[in-house]
């Protein structure tokens, strides 16, 4: 099975503050299902409170990232999953539990993965 990456910035998630409780219950809600359907690799927001860093091979550590990436935050998701249309199907779901759009992309295969 291939595995996708569905993701969402963090500006893409605007509700009114009153519904906040219901957006959070029916993500974890679709978690849940996605967990219970046994499609669910890992998930979760970028911690946007700690900026990032690059670290070279020698270590050392540097603050920033690459420009292309500057803006990397929100939340994702990542599924195993038979078909791309199941993709589209999942992210659909966590579409409606977010209120935002929600972009898709596909993992190229690798044998240790």
């Amino acid at each position: 099975m291939t595995k996708y990456l569905i993701s969402f910035p963090s500006a893409a998630m605007v509700f009114p503050d009153e519904d906040s409780q219901a957006v959070s219950d029916a993500s974890y809600a679709v978690v849940q299902e996605a967990k219970d359907a046994g499609v669910w690799v890992f998930g979760g927001g970028i911690d946007e409170s700690i900026p990032p860093v690059m670290v070279d091979g020698d270590g050392t550590v540097s603050e920033g990232t690459y420009p292309q990436t500057t803006q990397l935050e929100g939340g994702y998701s990542v599924l195993e999953l038979p078909s791309y249309d199941a993709a589209l199907e999942w992210a659909a779901r966590i579409a409606v539990a977010c209120r935002c759009a929600q972009e898709v992309r596909v993992f190229q295969y690798g044998p240790a993965s």
